[in-house]
């Protein structure tokens, strides 16, 4: 039948398109939801990514993805290696031009310390931005799962979450279940600035057996006052400052000799980028926090027994 080809045509036709889609592999996208809520997608790993945050850019080393920053902020001094890459100004004022002309596929923000409005720009220039915002350790352990996906080194990333997991169990494991330590955090003098219950370090408090006194705050850092402190009495008092030094202002605490961690003696300092950045190295800063509590405890038993 002269017909019978011109039938047969359209359904090869169709067999060969299923074979050449069937056979050519599909384009997944890289689809990950950042911690603002918001859905950030990649159509393959991203190859050129600006850090917003020093603790972000640290981060993102630990993960096996320092080989794809080609921007940072000022201070992002951890590792050593990204000391050498190019800065687009500081968390709070980013260079905007700066950024652009690196020509990134991705900028890595900082929820607490970027700018909505230059988080927007970006967005409206078509970077994508993923913004980060850890509040607790194991957050930390996400975010090292999340960036070594996000520049393609999956296997780095979780290897170092797995890491970080397993010391902050061996930590949990040997101070959690110890007797509490009223503990006031102080970030600063002037203005004399604490943390509250969901800021990440409270959660370092909680995995050593400390007890936030200013947990209840509403404020993730609020402002409170030397009476607060005085009223709130805790027994331990860890500060930080703003370098590797011990800040004089923590020793001020003794003018105060009713108050407990005065009395005791039990005024530590940790330094700054072991507490306050959120990355793995709070779990050495975490250590600290933990002896710490530790001295404070066996100084409470001693002045039991006499």
């Amino acid at each position: 039948m002269p017909c019978v080809p011109f039938l047969r045509l359209p359904v090869v036709a169709v067999l060969l398109v299923a074979a050449i889609m069937f056979a050519a592999p599909a384009r997944a996208d890289l689809v990950i939801d950042d911690d603002a809520g918001r859905r950030v997608t990649l159509a393959a790993p991203a190859r050129r990514i600006v850090s917003l945050a020093p603790h972000l850019t640290e981060v993102l080393f630990a993960a096996g993805v320092g080989d794809r920053v080609v921007g940072v902020v000022a201070y992002s001094d951890y590792p050593p290696a990204a000391r050498a890459l190019p800065q687009v100004g500081g968390y709070s004022s980013v260079d905007m031009e700066a950024i652009a002309a690196l020509r990134p596929d991705l900028v890595v923000a900082w929820k607490s310390g970027n700018r909505d409005a230059n988080l927007d720009r970006l967005a409206a220039l078509g970077i994508p931005v993923f913004v980060s915002e850890p509040r607790r350790l194991d957050d930390v352990a996400r975010s090292l799962e999340i960036f070594g996906r996000l520049g393609g080194n999956e296997r780095g990333g979780r290897a170092a979450a797995d890491a970080f997991r397993t010391r902050k169990a061996a930590l949990a494991a040997r101070y959690r279940a110890r007797p509490a330590v009223r503990t006031f955090y102080q970030i600063w003098d002037k203005p004399l600035m604490t943390i509250n219950g969901e800021h990440l370090i409270s959660d370092v408090m909680r995995l050593c057996g400390g007890e936030n006194v200013f947990a209840a705050l509403p404020q993730l850092a609020p402002t409170v006052g030397v009476e607060a402190v005085l009223a709130a009495n805790p027994e331990v008092v860890v500060a930080s400052g703003m370098g590797e030094a011990r800040p004089e202002w923590l020793d001020q605490w003794r003018r105060w000799p009713g108050l407990a961690a005065a009395a005791s003696g039990n005024l530590y300092f940790v330094p700054p980028e072991l507490i306050q950045r959120h990355t793995p190295r709070i779990l050495d800063g975490a250590a600290q926090v933990c002896d710490f509590l530790d001295q404070a405890r066996a100084r409470r038993g001693a002045g039991a027994k006499r």
